[in-house]
């Protein structure tokens, strides 16, 4: 099982609005050197809504090239489409990704025994790992206990992404880790007390700028020294909570820009940040001289 920091991507653009594939295959070499333990592609902070079917393919095929086997490497095959999680879960598994994120499904919301078989049809037709994940925010549905405990039987299903921001809820997940199942910080505001709870580590927006010090704070945490833990979740987050201002991953990808990671814009209906929201996130970066 993957312990430690996995970063939730973005995907860098040119002032096109393609996709900028090099700078892409710069960023996961980049995430290697810094101590990053996974990588996430596809996922929310990817703007995978904005992207083709065959962009979404190219983009994993960059990634996992340029990772060649030096991290684990974690494809976004979610989908409100039951059949259409299937065919991209088993694209991405015959790709050769090393595990499957798979989303609650969103906008034709289901009921618990609705959620049950979405979850376990697309867990029977593939043999690799999945993560569920649960972000009510972006979905509109919370996963209730009872399913998730139902559905982490499931042999192929391992772990889920819990980007809730429910502490309670999170420590009743807590109750299913074990030898098959774990979780994993979703909300970078909470990283460490999901790990308090069990987790296993963070799939994170932070280490998109930060990937060594977010790998160094769950490290710490699983090594037994909660203190430096600790104080790294609360030294860094004003500027999490700066990271979350606007919708992500606006502004990630405007700090990464502002520090010289150079990954572009986005796409519609993402835009640039407002004057004051910006403000806000660059003195949050003055602060920890992230330029």
């Amino acid at each position: 099982m993957l312990q430690g920091s996995i970063v939730a991507l973005i995907t860098p653009f040119k002032e096109d609005g393609s996709i900028d594939y090099n700078r892409l295959g710069d960023l996961v070499d980049w995430h290697v050197d810094q101590k990053t333990d996974g990588i996430l592609v596809l996922g929310t902070t990817a703007e995978t809504p904005t992207l083709t079917a065959d962009e979404e393919e190219e983009i994993l095929r960059v990634v996992l090239d340029r990772a060649k086997g030096r991290v684990p490497v974690i494809a976004g095959s979610g989908s409100n489409n039951t059949q259409k999680s299937i065919e991209k879960s088993l694209k991405y598994e015959k790709m050769g990704a090393d595990a499957l994120l798979v989303i609650s499904p969103y906008y034709n919301k289901t009921s618990k025994s609705g959620l049950v078989k979405h979850f376990i049809q697309i867990a029977d037709s593939v043999e690799t790992s999945i993560l569920i994940y649960n972000i009510p925010g972006r979905t509109g549905i919370n996963i209730p206990y009872e399913v998730m405990e139902e559905i982490s039987r499931h042999k192929n299903i391992v772990g889920v992404k819990e980007a809730s921001g429910d502490m309670a809820l999170a420590s009743r997940f807590a109750k299913l880790i074990g030898d098959g199942f774990n979780m994993y910080s979703g909300n970078d505001d909470i990283n460490v007390p999901i790990l308090s709870v069990g987790g296993m580590g963070v799939i994170s927006v932070l280490a998109n700028i930060l990937p060594r010090q977010t790998h160094e704070m769950v490290r710490a945490y699983l090594d037994g020294d909660v203190r430096k833990a600790r104080d790294m979740q609360i030294k860094y987050l004003d500027f999490i909570n700066a990271l979350f201002i606007e919708t992500n991953p606006i502004p990630i990808k405007e700090a990464m820009n502002m520090a010289g990671l150079n990954v572009g814009g986005y796409r519609m209906p993402l835009c640039p940040m407002a004057d004051n929201t910006k403000a806000v996130l660059r003195t949050e970066m003055e602060k920890l001289a992230l330029f």
